[in-house]
């Protein structure tokens, strides 16, 4: 899953990061509402955690350019203020959840998990393919039902070619569901991260290389 946190308060906006990474999520971080627009126009991000009140541009009129382009970006906002009438009000301009600071960091993950799933096509809440469970919630791997330890961007690479349903997945889809918008485009970190969630798979190989296209299970 793909994250852009936009917050202006610096020190929190890493914090949230940070968790997120930790959870095997892709995100990017800007602090105002124009670098914003920006992102959200050049790169596909399954939600946007967005503070409301951001300098340059205002939160709110971020919300209306995602809804305005037909993004199917879902879009977590915060605010400083839990009235109930702000929060109405940002779910009417078309945010599809709100979370008033301060706020339990894992029920931030859970509300990020929970717009992601609505990002893409519906899919079981557990993945299953050829031998491999993959719980996305709880981060959890088995293969045959022996469980397996994952780094995180290896979860998360996994969970892209799960989520391919026999598909191929092209490295610079990999790239750009697993890794941030840091990440050298041209860097081999893709090719040595499959080889390693190979190892940690086990045999028979189950993630199969298409010369030239990527990678499938």
């Amino acid at each position: 899953m793909r994250v852009l946190v936009v917050e202006d308060e610096r020190l929190l906006a890493d914090a949230v990061a940070t968790g997120l990474r930790r959870q095997a999520m892709a995100v990017d971080v800007v602090y105002d509402g124009e670098a914003a627009l920006e992102r959200v126009d050049i790169n596909e991000y399954d939600v946007v955690v967005l503070d409301r009140d951001l300098p340059l541009v205002h939160g709110d009129d971020v919300c209306r350019h995602i809804v305005a382009a037909g993004l199917p970006t879902r879009v977590l906002m915060l605010t400083a203020s839990g009235d109930v009438s702000d929060r109405v009000e940002g779910l009417e301009i078309g945010a599809d959840d709100y979370l008033p600071k301060p706020f339990a960091f894992t029920e931030l993950i859970a509300r990020v998990r929970a717009l992601g799933r609505r990002a893409t096509a519906p899919l079981p809440p557990v993945l299953e393919r050829a031998g491999i469970t993959l719980d996305p919630n709880r981060r959890e791997v088995f293969r045959a039902g022996r469980p397996i330890q994952l780094a995180p961007k290896e979860f998360a690479v996994l969970e892209v070619l799960m989520r391919g349903d026999g598909a191929v997945v092209s490295a610079e889809q990999l790239l750009e569901k697993a890794w941030d918008e840091n990440t050298d485009p041209f860097t081999n970190v893709v090719r040595v991260t499959v080889m390693t969630l190979r190892r940690k798979l086990g045999e028979p190989p189950v993630i199969t290389t298409v010369p030239g296209a990527g990678y499938r299970i």
